[in-house]
């Protein structure tokens, strides 16, 4: 059976096909145009946004103003959003809110009962809760717009008309500023004084051409509600002259003397910083003792005004702790003006001479209009009285003719034909009382009619004698200068004062024990807990072993070097503080520091200004000399380089040095080399070092640094065996040599020099195995060069030395003459 088929069906598609970039960036388009015009940024002419606006008029129009009883704020927000404003509740009232706080807007625009919030971050109550009424200021904003004076537009359901800018009498843009972000545009100006924006907008009005610096001399810059100190008159400048500009805005703080402390009082804050965060930062600095000094910080903020009080010790240095404070604080903040407003439908970049200039011109539309609409009302209420006046002297004939009408448009109508009256006036007459017929009220009417010619003739001057509009411009201005007087509350301050923090004054001095370990673990403790456990081995990581330990102060820096050619130092008081048997904390907590760098030695010292030298020795028979003061630098947040060093090699020894020095240098098989360190040419951190030693089959294991007061060498093996020889016995030779042996080889018990020391016969040596031993120098035995070693502790397990830290001394002697050397790679010979 053949298959039947449907007829055809023509479709008719509404699908348009468009490239998806092309849709979107058409969507985005209208979508930035319509945030930039209509949500984000202020009009030029009356300093308002959108919302802002639509708030203010529902409110005035609904007769909630100041001079009435508050009304639920739930109301207003409803009023707005029905008719104006279509978007969500929280959007409306969270407007509204800002616009009623005194802590950020200069003039508040709304009068709020109840809870709006606080300068801590509070939120506001929500609005069925809170009551609202337009601010007195706000009169002045809205005043004559019920004459015609601004263009209004449909609502958004074309229900209602809503006006597209206020009259605004003052210059709102610069008084109370705003902050908004749109698409690809930002507006960020600060509330300026009521008086000062009117000072200059008067001036600017008698002399349209002046300059910046003539307007600066009515307005010298931001005045926030906060109060606070501003810096920086050259970013006010700035800002005045092309929109941008950046200042410093500090709050204001006094230093008080107390029987038993020291106060810093906080009674003013910078602009929008949150006073309960600023609070908890300066407690932090206190908990963390980042700062040395502060015993307390209380908030005594009541409602007679902001108070903040931060408790100091009595000997601590109050003002290097206030310009912490300033420094790393919101006690001090920097404040970048970025005004831009609408113009014409456009967002533009302002200064102050733009922005008053915007004003005025609105403001003599402004004038203009409302002077034309007042102008037709009168003249038409003149052609009234005219009217009445006429029928006065005719009134019997009037009446005769309305009595005799058959209703009132008869009687209009016979009016009108009898004695040429006009509609309107003929309306008037047949709607006159009759006790308006009395002498009194006749005279009324005449009196009337000569105070309306001579305001209207004012009208026409007004409208035709441009210098006529500005007096009466500045008359309104000055008018609403007069009603709110508000005194300057932030102090302007030329210079920013640039802050210097001695970190030195801010430490408490005291002395502490320091450990340092070979793995990277450091920890200071106070001397009542070394003092507590002063028996006990400090704690340490299992196979991890100390490379120096010893009190310091907390003044004094902490160098260290590392086995691959690396070096960095830290100060005592920025260390952890634990207890004497914690492991403490690792260098990475403050020092950037690889797995692979062991430290090898480490030195305490109050200053890099010194003359004395780091003499660092490599296993393959490197050494190189550096002045101490070369290590300092500005940034310490890593390890640094002290010496390059060849594929293989490693640093296995640093020590101090003077000018006058030697140095002995050991080798694993039993050679030491002697010469003085005045032979070791000075070099920067980054160099590569010179021939120390000539090695054959070798390698350095051990050095050390004669200062002149020591006259004999331990020498110990890698099994605990050692003995004592005269260091005359050592002979001294240029650099770089084989050096002579110091003891006898025994084939039958083969041995290796681990490790050579200086010591006086009374020094007590701190040998560290799986227990503690001790040991005097003088009881070591004394031998010759060509002797084997003794064996008084008899262990044979591995050990390392308990090391006090050396501290680098301020010599005042001469550094070595000379300028450094940069020296080539070099390459190492076997003999």
């Amino acid at each position: 059976m053949k298959k039947k088929e449907l007829p055809a069906v023509e479709h008719h598609s509404s699908v348009i096909s468009s490239p998806l970039e092309d849709i979107m960036g058409d969507r985005f388009g209208r979508y930035s145009k319509y945030i930039i015009q209509d949500r984000a940024l202020p009009d030029a002419r009356d300093g308002l946004k959108p919302v802002q606006r639509r708030i203010l008029y529902a409110m005035y129009e609904d007769g909630n103003t100041w001079d009435k009883g508050y009304r639920k704020s739930a109301k207003t927000v409803g009023l707005v959003i029905g008719n104006y404003h279509p978007h969500g509740d929280s959007s409306v009232y969270d407007a509204m809110v800002r616009m009623s706080q005194e802590w950020k807007i200069r003039t508040p625009q709304i009068d709020m009962q109840g809870n709006n919030g606080s300068i801590d971050d509070d939120p506001a109550a929500a609005m069925r809760y809170t009551e609202a009424r337009l601010g007195r200021i706000s009169e002045h904003l809205l005043k004559d717009i019920e004459k015609e004076t601004v263009l209004w537009a449909p609502n958004f359901d074309d229900t209602a008309m809503e006006p597209t800018v206020l009259p605004a009498r003052y210059p709102n843009l610069l008084v109370n500023g705003i902050t908004g972000i749109a698409a690809g545009y930002a507006t960020n100006i600060p509330p300026h004084n009521l008086s000062e924006a009117i000072d200059a907008a008067v001036y600017r009005i008698q002399h349209a051409d002046c300059s910046l610096d003539e307007l600066m001399e009515y307005i010298q810059g931001p005045d926030f509600p906060t109060g606070g100190i501003v810096q920086g008159i050259e970013g006010i400048r700035e800002a005045f002259e092309t929109g941008k500009g950046r200042i410093i805005i500090r709050g204001k703080a006094s230093i008080e003397q107390k029987k038993t402390v020291q106060q810093i009082v906080i009674t003013e804050i910078p602009y929008e910083v949150i006073k309960s965060n600023m609070v908890k930062k300066i407690d932090d600095i206190r908990l963390n003792k980042k700062i040395e000094g502060i015993l307390d910080v209380r908030d005594e903020s009541d409602r007679n005004g902001l108070r903040v009080v931060v408790d100091m010790k009595k000997d601590a240095n109050a003002q290097v702790i206030l310009n912490y404070l300033y420094k790393n604080t919101d006690l001090q903040v920097s404040y970048n003006y970025n005004v831009v407003a609408i113009v014409d439908k456009r967002p533009v970049q302002m200064g102050l001479a733009p922005m008053l200039d915007a004003f005025i011109e609105h403001r003599r539309e402004v004038i203009e209009r409302r002077s034309r609409f007042d102008l037709k009302k009168k003249e038409d209420r003149c052609h009234i009285l005219e009217g009445l006046i006429k029928a006065v002297s005719v009134l019997d004939e009037i009446i005769a003719l309305i009595r005799a009408s058959k209703d009132k448009a008869d009687s209009k109508r016979c009016i009108m034909d009898a004695f040429a009256f006009s509609d309107a006036q003929a309306e008037a007459i047949v709607t006159m009382r009759l006790y308006r017929l009395s002498s009194t009220d006749i005279t009324q009417l005449r009196e009337e009619y000569a105070a309306l010619l001579n305001e209207i003739e004012e009208l026409h001057d007004i409208l035709e004698n441009p210098k006529m509009l500005k007096k009466v411009m500045i008359r309104e201005l000055n008018e609403v200068k007069k009603a709110f007087k508000t005194p300057r509350l932030t102090s302007i301050e030329h210079e920013i004062e640039e802050i210097v923090i001695d970190k030195l004054a801010m430490i408490n001095s005291e002395q502490v024990m320091f450990t340092i370990s070979r793995d990277g673990y450091f920890k200071r403790v106070s001397m009542r807990s070394y003092g507590a456990s002063r028996d006990d081995m400090t704690g340490l990581k299992e196979g991890d072993h100390l490379v120096g330990y010893g009190e310091v102060n907390t003044l004094d820096h902490v160098l260290f070097f590392t086995t691959q050619g690396t070096y960095g130092y830290t100060p005592v008081y920025e260390v952890e503080e634990s207890r004497w048997k914690e492991i403490g904390s690792h260098i990475n907590s403050t020092i950037r520091i690889s797995g692979e760098e062991k430290i090898t030695d480490a030195f305490v010292l109050r200053s890099f200004a010194t003359n004395a030298y780091m003499i660092s020795v490599t296993k393959n028979g490197l050494v190189k000399k550096t002045a101490v003061r070369e290590y300092e630098v500005s940034r310490n947040n890593k390890t640094m380089s002290n010496m390059k060093l060849l594929d293989g090699d490693a640093v296995v020894k640093t020590m101090i040095a003077y000018a006058y020095d030697e140095i002995l240098i050991a080798s694993k098989n039993g050679f030491v080399s002697r010469y003085p360190v005045s032979l070791i040419p000075e070099t920067s951190p980054r160099s590569k070092g010179v021939k120390a030693m000539n090695l054959v089959l070798d390698e350095i294991v051990s050095a050390c640094i004669s200062h002149g007061d020591a006259s004999q060498l331990i020498v110990f093996t890698d099994q605990c065996q050692m003995k004592r020889i005269k260091l005359s016995d050592v002979d001294v030779t240029g650099r770089p040599t084989k050096g002579s042996m110091i003891c006898k080889k025994v084939k039958s018990k083969p041995y290796q020099i681990a490790h050579i020391a200086l010591h006086d016969l009374n020094d007590e040596l701190v040998i560290i195995n799986e227990e503690t031993q001790k040991i005097l120098a003088k009881d070591i035995s004394l031998m010759s060069k060509d002797a084997t070693f003794s064996s008084p502790l008899h262990t044979t397990q591995d050990y390392y030395f308990l090391r006090t830290l050396a501290a680098v001394e301020q010599r005042e002697l001469p550094a070595i003459q000379g300028e450094k050397q940069e020296f080539e790679e070099i390459e190492l010979f076997e003999d």
